[in-house]
């Protein structure tokens, strides 16, 4: 038998569409980019204002913290610290005013009644010698004398006060800032008060000769720390 090929048309092949799969682009978690950077700003700022408190801080760090083996200070240190009161002051010439208009310089403040007795005048005299022998550095600090009554001061004391300033205060108030060590009067003590208003440190009582040189060498060391940040004058 004889076979006839197949000679009807075939169906043409039509174009089939290529399957493609579309998978979502990973979407970057904004959190883990966000968190470091607020973090960084953070850190940044408080660079800032650690610049900025440096100076007062690594004064206060160097004198309080790091002491060489063997090095010791002479005066009390003050703790806590207490400000100027805002006490009101009457110069000689009547002049009134603020304890805390004398803050922006070191001050040594001796404290006597106007009549000012044998220990007053060594006081006054240990204030003079001590300012002085600071030679340069001596503008940066103030003697301060507060009387603390009403009795005049004498003529004859008033010479080596020219480069001081006297002034009169309640004597009730000034016992709630300046403090005795015990068994000792106000009137016994030199006080030191830093620039920024503090009274940081108490000298012993009964002050001599010897005392005064210790006492100097406190002084040498506080205007060293200090000397970055703080200028003389107000």
């Amino acid at each position: 038998m004889t076979t006839t090929p197949d000679t009807s048309p075939k169906p043409a092949l039509q174009d089939q569409p290529l399957g493609l799969t579309v998978h979502t682009m990973p979407v970057p978690d904004q959190s883990a980019t966000r968190a470091p950077s607020t973090v960084a700003g953070r850190w940044k700022m408080l660079a800032v204002l650690l610049v900025c408190a440096s100076p007062v801080v690594a004064s206060y760090f160097t004198y309080y913290v790091v002491r060489p083996e063997g090095r010791r200070n002479f005066g009390e240190l003050i703790d806590p610290q207490r400000p100027l009161p805002p006490l009101a002051t009457r110069a000689l010439d009547g002049r009134s005013g603020t304890l805390t208009a004398l803050k922006d310089q070191w001050l040594l403040i001796s404290v006597a009644g106007g009549a000012c007795d044998t220990r007053c005048e060594q006081n006054l005299y240990f204030q003079r010698q001590l300012r002085e022998s600071l030679g340069k550095e001596k503008e940066r600090l103030d003697r301060v004398w507060l009387v603390a009554d009403e009795a005049p001061v004498r003529d004859a004391l008033l010479p080596a006060l020219a480069s001081s300033a006297v002034l009169r205060v309640a004597p009730a108030e000034l016992a709630k800032w300046l403090e005795p060590a015990a068994g000792q009067r106000l009137e016994d003590h030199l006080y030191l008060v830093d620039p920024i208003g503090n009274w940081m440190m108490r000298f012993p009582a009964d002050m001599d000769a010897a005392a005064a040189a210790k006492a100097k060498r406190d002084l040498e060391r506080l205007l060293r720390a200090s000397s970055s940040w703080d200028k003389e004058g107000r």
